[in-house]
């Protein structure tokens, strides 16, 4: 996606603690500004110089949190709690500007909601693997026409919201070189 927008770029891992689940209370908008701040954060400590791009998705459905599922049963629970309903994703976003030691932690909220899809077609989903690794168990980016953005930016529920992305950076690099 980014090489899509123009952005030249090298990827570095965040060590996985950087990754540490849900705490008591903390609303999926808390969650993942935290936890795109603490892969940035990780990544800053570990280079020189650079502007460092942290960013953590996760879905919300009658106040669930849905990250990534362990298993193939876990997803089916997932879609389970997704057919029919109105979800909505929430991606936090970092920049970390790490020559003036500037961040800024911004939250992409997008609103969607999943057809009622047959136990055939969940079956066949769940079969695909198209799944795994995916925040909510369920991959937009593959194109099924049971699921539909209602409102909100479509690349965030890929993972990252380039809009979002390009705003910040607009913002952190302004011509006077100052973070709004």
């Amino acid at each position: 996606m980014l090489i899509e927008h123009g952005y030249t770029f090298r990827v570095v891992a965040p060590d996985e603690s950087a990754e540490c689940g849900v705490r008591r209370g903390e609303s999926p908008r808390e969650l993942v500004a935290r936890l795109a701040w603490q892969k940035a954060a990780d990544v800053a400590g570990r280079l020189d110089a650079g502007l460092i791009i942290g960013c953590d998705t996760v879905a919300e459905c009658l106040e669930q949190v849905l990250g990534k599922p362990r298993d193939v049963r876990h997803a089916r629970q997932m879609l389970n709690l997704l057919r029919g309903r109105e979800h909505r994703v929430f991606s936090g976003l970092c920049l970390w500007d790490t020559a003036a030691n500037r961040q800024r932690v911004e939250v992409a909220v997008t609103r969607l909601k999943m057809d009622r899809i047959s136990d055939d077609q969940l079956e066949r989903y769940l079969d695909s693997g198209d799944w795994e690794g995916k925040a909510g168990a369920f991959g937009y980016q593959d194109g099924h026409a049971w699921l539909q953005v209602l409102e909100g930016s479509e690349s965030n529920v890929v993972g990252l919201p380039m809009e979002l992305l390009a705003e910040m950076i607009a913002r952190m690099t302004n011509a006077n070189g100052d973070a709004s």
